[in-house]
Parts: C-alpha cells; sequence; structure tokens
C-alpha cells in the first residue's frame, strides 16, 4: 500500500537517486533548475510517496514571483518506473495541490506535458506574459489559479524567493 506523506531529510538520498534514474543528468539543464538551485522546496510542500521503506514518488514545489506576484513552481514530479501507471503520480499532484492551497498560495505554475497535467487544472491560459529564467517551451508551459484571479496581473521572469539551503560549516580534522 502507497502512503504519502511530507518528505523527512534521510529521503534526500533515495530522493535524488529517484530523480536520476527518472530523468538523468539533463534535469541540471533545465530553466526550472534556476529556480530550484540553492534553494529549499517551499514550507510544507515537499511530498512522497512510499511503499513500505521504499521511497516511489517524489513532488516539490519552489517559491517563486514573477514581477510583485509570488506564485510557487512545481518539479520535478517523480515516480519509479514499476509504480507508473497506477496513479501515484496523480495522488502526488492532488495532495500537492490540496495543499498549496490551504496553505494560501495563489497560483502555481510548471512546465511538462499538458495532456497530463491537465486533468489537474493547469493550462497556458494566463500564462503569455510569464516566461522561464532560459531556454522553454511555451507550449509546455503551464498554470494553475488556486485562488481566482491570482494569474490575472502575472507577467515577467520568474525568479526564486524561497529560503536558501544553509551552508554547511566545514568540519576541521584534530
Amino acid at each position: 500500500m502507497i502512503a504519502y506523506m511530507n518528505e523527512q531529510a534521510g529521503d534526500v538520498f533515495a530522493r535524488d537517486m529517484l530523480l536520476d534514474r527518472a530523468f538523468g543528468p539533463a534535469r541540471f539543464r533545465k530553466s526550472s533548475e534556476r529556480i530550484r538551485s540553492g534553494r529549499l522546496p517551499a514550507e510544507g510542500l515537499a511530498l512522497v510517496a512510499r511503499d513500505g521503506d521504499r521511497l516511489v514518488g517524489s513532488v516539490r514545489l519552489w517559491d517563486a514571483a514573477a514581477g510583485r506576484m509570488p506564485l510557487l513552481l512545481l518539479g520535478p514530479l517523480a515516480v519509479e518506473g514499476d509504480c507508473r501507471g497506477v496513479g501515484v503520480g496523480a495522488a502526488l499532484m492532488r495532495l500537492a495541490i490540496e495543499r498549496a492551497r490551504a496553505l494560501g498560495h495563489g497560483a502555481i505554475a510548471l512546465v511538462g506535458d499538458e495532456p497530463y497535467y491537465r486533468r489537474f487544472g493547469f493550462s497556458t491560459r494566463r500564462m503569455e506574459r510569464l516566461a522561464m529564467p532560459g531556454p522553454f517551451e511555451r507550449a509546455r508551459f503551464l498554470g494553475l489559479e488556486l485562488a481566482a484571479g491570482a494569474l490575472g496581473g502575472a507577467e515577467g521572469v520568474l525568479r526564486p524567493t524561497g529560503r536558501l539551503v544553509q551552508a554547511q560549516p566545514a568540519t576541521v580534522a584534530a
């Protein structure tokens, strides 16, 4: 039975390995990485799926803004190959959207396959004046309003606004 929960510190290695299997090294060259790099996910919006002790899915949302408008950037969403097609990704998406709404966020943006994300309410509508910080496919740049009109005046290039990862102090050998 799959369980859905907040990501824990101990999940980071398994999550990174899942992302490597799902996306390979090219994931670090994506425009979305410019918003994620050096940042922590939005508070309460790093989620995982577990099958027993095994991490089988992950999704994170990131604090960002376009102009003065705050929004979230979703991604990446990843599911282990042997768990695809059974609803793990959809359950993670629904939980992420529900949590983001409950936390008072107004909108979510992502770069992904419109046929997949359409069922969750994502579309290119109201995304025309927004851009990613680097190359991206316009038809794959999707948004979802969690609050009516949240993307109405949105324009500009998305930029990170989230909490910075704290550098770990170097250890000194005795």
